[in-house]
């Protein structure tokens, strides 16, 4: 007996040295791969986002943003599916990662010294600031001293935190906010919006991409300086991820693919006007109705709402509209442009709409098939405003320049150059309005950005409305009496229940 227990012990013991030889190897004994191998091995990258109009959105099974599509973008890089993961506030996407429930977070984090000490930064991939905003007609503070107390409320997790601690320390010793926890800065943010909030603290570009559908958001002042936007990983000895990411991003940008996502969704933030945003979702709400089936009639092969944007830029949708230059309708056609398309009307909206269509569609077949197919459009519309041959100079202008002529981003910088006599004299078509071809395109961009945002935010409200009507169905009045009575006797029995001392005991 005691052979066969020594026997068992030296099996043991060599056991237990194998193990700690090769327990690298061993997946229940300690980590088995590097977080790459991990994930392609798991056949899915899990990132944890929050959902706002730019990192992350989602309707009718249709997903958008930012981070969304260099999520998936890296996640085909790495020959894996996305996962994706939507969390209410940043510290429940930090806790993704403490609890290895995430690989990545990516929803516009800003990087600071108190992240990067116990998280891991990815590339840079833009800047913003941190805002405190109001609402239009309530009282705006000039500065952080004229916050009240408990007016100001942040979410959780908020990188502004330490900001503010750091001001009230050194500046503003009455200065006080209250953190929200069971709120995301989007669910502040429209309770400010909705005026049930006086203050709350965002980063720039968020607002200005919620000012596109609620102008009624304001920005009151700046609380802190750009800083830097990047994804976060776990902090370990493991690089692989950190590795792979880099190498993603500088390839993105090279093949100039960063680039276009970025003039995607943040190259219309700037030059927010309150009155004219306003007054475009007004017309939305009272004259895009009648005028919609028209534009999902002729859009073809482009967005309807783009169309609808076009043509809210070029008339404000009024058929009867004319310029000092003789171009008429609801897409502003010359005459001759008119006639060429077989029009005997301009201002019917109807031939107005397919003739600027088709016009619009003859112009996006010229430009150079080295254009991306999603910037093409740009393009097509500098041309429709300034001619065809002056969008090939400006093209022309920033290739002599050390732009990237296929690129809308670089190319829409030089426009404004057209009607400066040092570059034209030197261009084949010589002078040209680039300034009003910028504008033009870049206004275009922000109608349909704010018509998009708007109708998939009415969108949402009809399907809440639709989910209430299915919970709590409508009922006639008789019907609503007797659901109310046997409700009340429920509660009245119910409480009787509760109160009462139950049996008694026995003596």
């Amino acid at each position: 007996m005691k052979k066969l227990k020594l026997n068992y012990l030296f099996i043991g013991i060599l056991t237990l040295l194998l193990a700690a030889a090769l327990w690298p190897s061993i997946p229940w004994f300690g980590k088995a791969e590097n977080r790459i191998a991990a994930i392609q091995s798991r056949g899915e990258l899990r990132v944890s986002t929050i959902s706002s109009p730019l990192t992350y959105s989602q309707l009718n099974g249709q997903a958008w943003g930012l981070d969304y599509e260099l999520a998936q973008q890296f996640a085909n890089y790495l020959g894996v599916k996305l996962k994706v993961t939507v969390r209410q506030n940043i510290s429940q996407l930090f806790d993704d990662l403490d609890n290895d429930n995430a690989d990545l977070l990516a929803a516009g984090l800003v990087y600071n010294s108190e992240r990067v000490k116990n998280y891991r930064p990815g590339p840079t991939y833009y800047s913003a600031s941190q805002q405190l905003v109001y609402r239009v007609g309530q009282y705006r503070p000039r500065s952080l001293a004229g916050v009240g107390e408990g007016q100001l409320i942040i979410a959780p997790g908020h990188v502004v935190i330490s900001d503010l601690q750091a001001l009230k320390e050194a500046k503003y010793p009455r200065l006080g906010w209250t953190v929200e926890s069971r709120k995301g800065t989007n669910e502040l943010l429209n309770e400010v919006i909705n005026g049930r909030l006086n203050y709350t603290i965002a980063d720039s570009v968020t607002i200005s991409l919620f000012q596109r559908v609620h102008p009624e958001l304001a920005v009151a002042l700046d609380v802190t300086d750009e800083q830097p936007v990047t994804w976060f990983s776990r902090l370990d000895n493991d690089d692989t991820l950190s590795a792979a990411l880099l190498d993603f991003f500088s390839t993105m940008n090279e093949e100039g693919s960063l680039a276009r996502l970025e003039e995607k969704y943040l190259g219309h933030g700037d030059n927010f006007d309150y009155v004219d945003t306003r007054t475009f979702l007004r017309a939305v709400d009272t004259l895009l109705p009648e005028l919609r089936p028209l534009f999902e009639k002729y859009a073809d092969r482009i967005d309807w709402r783009l169309l609808a944007a076009i043509a809210w830029q070029e008339s404000h949708w009024d058929p009867q509209a004319t310029s000092p230059t003789g171009v008429r309708g609801m897409m502003m056609l010359t005459k001759n442009t008119a006639q060429s398309l077989g029009l005997t009307d301009r201002t019917d909206a109807e031939q107005s709409i397919s003739g600027g269509v088709r016009y619009l569609q003859e112009m996006i077949s010229k430009v150079p098939e080295s254009v991306p197919e999603d910037e093409r459009i740009w393009f097509a519309l500098a041309a429709y405003n300034m001619g065809y041959g002056h969008m090939i100079d400006a093209r022309a202008l920033t290739a002599k320049t050390q732009g990237n002529p296929d690129s809308w981003a670089d190319v829409k910088q030089r426009l404004p150059l057209l009607s400066q006599k040092r570059y034209y004299s030197k261009l084949t078509w010589g002078y040209a309005r680039g300034h009003e071809a910028y504008a033009y395109v870049e206004n275009i961009r922000k109608y349909h950005f704010s018509l998009e945002g708007y109708l998939r935010e009415k969108e949402r409200q009809r399907a809440v409305e639709m989910k209430l009507a299915e919970d709590y169905p409508a009922v006639t009045p008789d019907e609503f009496i007797r659901r109310a009575l046997s409700l009340s006797s429920f509660l009245s029995q119910s409480s009787a229940n509760y109160l009462s001392p139950g049996p008694a005991a026995a003596d």
